[in-house]
């Protein structure tokens, strides 16, 4: 049986609507409590059920501020009504209804988890208000902390992903200018597994940009581990073909019965030498920025980290580069956003377009309103974690 108990004039009604749920098996006790909501003066949704389990369909049917509980139930009664009520809407107010010769009921239920109990023949309209309102508050107050808490925990859980999804540089000697941001796709979203990394050794300049399919913990967890496999093979001298033969050894060994791959961009700069060397695993080109504009470099293409593992097949390109300019790689949050109201995707061109109407600035200025430009444009349709990691030289470094 589902009612609504009858308007009350304005100056006395509160403005709240309480939808209520009463468990109570006898019709007497069930009509007793219907009119004592009606004095209330409560704006009131009631839903009666005789047994905790036609009690769980309603649940499970439509939300509830309030339950009402008599613990004499055909199915249930005493503290594993509450318990099992409590398993059933756990962020839910539970008033429990008691006899008068239970003295220690209430207490019992309340310690079991509802938030106040009241004595059926000794219950008034103002008890009852007050009551309900009460427990819903308190009720509502416990869930935001709650929340709020679990908010925090994610930020703070993001957090020590991010540092592990974006170090910082290790620049020894090198006088390439690092700038580098992480985004993810969403103010409340999970971290995804884009990764990005850049170690000085030997005198050349060793970056990593990599994505790992799918958004989550699971994801992030493989990207920060694949970052650090990437800066502790590349300390010990691995390189090319051979470092990514082992990050993709390492990324199947962890990623267990889950079917993830990872996208990555291997890039080496070498200022003596005025050269970049690339290695693409299912990842996009870079961009070259010169004195002339911005283009995309023209580089071949391998086959994603965990797609075919063995096949080993990431070749190498050389690509000469000018005397100043920057290098861009990037992950493709940064182009499978939407192109304004155009029903399109940025993409590359997309991308390059707003490159060159972007006045000229620092390095970090510039890719700050870049993305800038990029989620103006998308307005929140497409939500996906970006890496962007630009590097600029300015002249030769002879030794």
């Amino acid at each position: 049986m589902t009612v609504t108990a009858a308007a009350v004039p304005a100056a006395t009604a509160d403005e709240s609507l309480y939808r209520i749920l009463l468990i109570e098996d006898d019709a007497g006790d069930a009509l007793l409590v219907e009119e004592l909501l009606h004095d209330t003066g409560l704006h009131v949704e009631l839903t009666v059920r005789p047994t905790l389990a036609q009690a769980r369909t309603a649940l499970a049917t439509a939300p509830v501020d309030c339950i009402l509980l008599d613990l004499h139930l055909p199915d249930a009664a005493g503290t594993a009504a509450v318990t099992a009520v409590r398993a059933l809407a756990p962020h839910t107010a539970v008033i429990v209804l008691t006899g008068l010769s239970e003295a220690h009921a209430g207490t019992d239920a309340m310690a079991a988890g509802a938030q106040d109990y009241l004595v059926k023949g000794k219950v008034e309209a103002d008890l009852l208000r007050r009551s309900v309102r009460y427990a819903v508050y308190r009720s509502r107050t416990e869930r935001a902390g709650i929340e709020a808490q679990a908010v925090q925990l994610r930020a703070e859980e993001n957090a020590r992903l991010q540092r592990g999804l974006l170090p910082p540089p290790i620049l020894d000697t090198s006088t390439v200018t690092v700038t580098s941001r992480y985004l993810p796709g969403g103010a409340r979203a999970l971290l995804g597994g884009d990764f990005l990394d850049v170690v000085d050794d030997d005198g050349l300049l060793h970056a990593v940009v990599g994505d790992v399919s799918g958004h989550g913990p699971d994801a992030a967890a493989l990207g920060v581990l694949l970052r650090i496999a990437w800066r502790s093979l590349i300390l010990g001298g691995h390189r090319g073909e051979d470092l990514l033969h082992l990050m993709e050894r390492i990324l199947v060994a962890e990623r267990g019965n889950l079917s993830m791959f990872a996208t990555c961009t291997l890039l080496t700069l070498d200022q003596d030498a005025a050269t970049a060397t690339l290695h693409l695993a299912g990842h996009h080109e870079p961009l070259l920025t010169t004195t002339e504009g911005t283009r995309e470099v023209a580089a071949a293409h391998g086959i994603a980290l965990g797609i075919l593992p063995g096949l080993r097949n990431w070749p190498c390109t050389t690509v000469a580069l000018p005397p100043s300019g920057s290098l861009t790689v990037y992950t493709d949050g940064l182009t499978e956003g939407h192109n304004g109201t155009t029903g399109t995707r940025l993409g590359v061109e997309g991308l390059l377009a707003l490159i060159g109407g972007l006045p000229p600035g620092d390095p970090g200025t510039h890719v700050d309103l870049l993305i800038k430009e990029t989620h103006t444009l998308n307005a929140g349709r497409h939500t996906d974690d970006l890496a962007v990691l630009r590097l600029d030289w300015e002249g030769r470094q002879k030794r």
